[in-house]
């Protein structure tokens, strides 16, 4: 691969071998030297498949601690592939998560903030204006200029607009949503989210694609079965493919089909888990039987951490600090699995740090094709950390809107801002509180605090839960600090903000009367244009 990362350029190429202690019955990692074999080459290109949940946090699976045996499929998974626990989402929340995994890059990079207020998480609610701009080059962009057959399943979050969907943005087939599922349910002055096949709408949620009151809801299942066939298909046709499985039944409001709900200890939440890992476990088995598994790499992941703030219907971040839409470890640390049978040595536990934003550049490189030139990416291929155990070093960034508020360097973490939620909301207890129960003084802060003078500093290694703070007098401090600012220094001075798209909110924009609503007389008039900012409250 030519084109060199932001990331790549922190690589360390000695010949030392560090071994890493064995993690939960697996096989141990080694650090090696990245030019000890020769490039694997396959004699077809590979499928690829991103298994990416909603709102699932890192301590939600058995391989992780989970005690509930909820996932039999994905233990199953990690015992036959790597488990990868260091593992990072590009941003706290979905829209800009989902958005640097499709580039490669930060959201910081690719439009996918806001500028409104300092430091607000923002997403892609019906009323937004913008989306993924026509500026950046998706993933499944280029996989279908070079013979793929794409198609998303589930939630696509990166605009609604017809010029933003993904049949635009190199999909070749969709069955999913464009939105966020939440409500409203039957309010007719606001429109519902539509559902789509393919180009035109197929029906609403809550309408056509119905969640009880109850939360039962056959919607994962027709998820299952839109994946299992589309691999039958393409395996009679032989053609590659990419699937992008974007379910969302541990989003609020939560769902799970009939046979599942009541089945777990932990509720709506874990029934919903649990039918999300078998139809994990549905898709693995899909691609054994049609013999695909040895030409098909496999992430599972998730979008961002779990929704702490939800109480009973959110799920576990397990040993972290709180939770979604927060900077913290807990809103962006994703449990992730990468399969392939045949290829990668099973049963690993790997200590590289990884990013959604690998899975744009190691599908390019086992694809063999060139990444963009043009532009910065920020992620890096783990072709080398699936086949040959090796790591890279890479720094972590940690954006909340166009602040970025933390920054990770090896097992070392330093807080440049902290903010959980405002007092108001944290004293009344009416509104969101992100860390629940994991109150830590001048860590959890309830106003936008400015570290950068003396940023708080962790290390993640001996202290994952970010609740000792290391002191800035201490040899440990005064040895890493100045190796983590001048990475901070060095991503400044390269970064290039691209025009924000979170901004501006119209609800003339609302899904009112999408592309095919008259076939199925569901079109409801539009109001008109009356745009204005956004405001984002966190």
């Amino acid at each position: 691969m030519a084109k060199l990362t932001e990331s790549q350029k922190y690589c360390r190429c000695g010949n030392n071998v560090f071994l890493f202690v064995l993690v939960m019955g697996f096989v141990s990692v080694t650090r090696i030297s990245a030019n000890t074999t020769e490039p694997l080459r396959f004699a077809a290109k590979p499928n690829f498949v991103i298994l990416i949940m909603d709102d699932m946090g890192w301590g939600d699976l058995g391989i992780f601690g989970e005690p509930n045996k909820e996932t039999p499929n994905l233990d199953k998974m990690a015992a036959e592939g790597i488990l990868f626990p260091d593992f990072y989402s590009a941003n706290p929340l979905c829209s800009p998560s989902r958005a640097a995994l499709m580039t490669g890059r930060l959201p910081i990079r690719n439009g996918f903030y806001t500028t409104n207020q300092p430091g607000r998480n923002a997403y892609t609610p019906q009323e937004i204006v913008g989306g993924i701009p026509d500026s950046e080059i998706l993933l499944p962009q280029l996989l279908q200029a070079n013979g793929y057959r794409n198609k998303i399943i589930g939630k696509w979050h990166l605009g609604h607009q017809p010029h933003y969907h993904p049949l635009r943005h190199g999909f070749d087939e969709w069955f999913g949503s464009p939105n966020c599922h939440f409500g409203p349910y039957d309010n007719k002055l606001t429109p519902n989210i539509p559902v789509y096949k393919d180009a035109d709408m197929a029906g609403r949620f809550f309408e056509d694609y119905i969640i009880t009151p109850s939360g039962e809801s056959n919607l994962t299942q027709l998820y299952i079965e839109e994946a299992t066939s589309f691999i039958e298909q393409q395996a009679q046709k032989g053609q590659p493919f990419f699937l992008y499985w974007a379910v969302d039944a541990t989003h609020e409001p939560l769902y799970a089909s009939r046979s599942f709900l009541g089945t777990s200890r932990r509720g709506l939440y874990g029934d919903a888990v649990r039918e999300l890992d078998h139809g994990v476990g549905r898709i693995l088995q899909s691609l054994q039987k049609t013999g695909l598994a040895n030409n098909t790499l496999v992430f599972f992941t998730s979008d961002n951490g779990a929704a702490t703030y939800a109480k009973t219907s959110g799920g576990s971040n397990g040993p972290f600090l709180c939770g979604k839409e927060t900077t913290y470890e807990g809103g962006s640390r994703e449990p992730t699995i990468a399969w392939w049978p045949g290829t990668i040595t099973e049963g690993q536990v790997s200590r590289q740090i990884g990013s959604l934003m690998d899975f744009f550049t190691t599908f390019l490189d086992f694809a063999d094709i060139e990444p963009p030139s043009d532009r910065i990416l920020d992620g890096i291929s783990l072709r080398e950390a699936l086949l040959n155990n090796s790591l890279t070093d890479r720094p972590v960034f940690y954006y909340r809107g166009d602040l970025l508020m933390a920054i990770r360097v090896g097992q070392y973490k330093a807080h440049l801002w902290t903010w959980s939620n405002s007092w108001s909301e944290f004293q009344n207890g009416s509104g969101v509180n992100f860390c629940p129960g994991q109150e830590i003084v001048g860590v959890t802060t309830h106003d936008q605090v400015n570290h950068t003078s003396s940023p708080l500093l962790f290390d993640l290694g001996a202290d994952p839960g970010e609740k000792y703070v290391i002191r800035p007098q201490s040899a440990v401090y005064k040895q890493q600090m100045p190796l983590i600012l001048a990475t901070l220094q060095n991503h400044l001075d390269h970064l290039k903000p691209g025009d924000p798209q979170l901004n501006m909110c119209d609800s003339a924009v609302m899904n009112w009367a999408p592309q095919g609503c008259e076939k199925l007389g569901r079109c409801l008039p539009v109001p008109p244009s009356s745009p204005y900012k956004c405001d984002w409250p966190h």
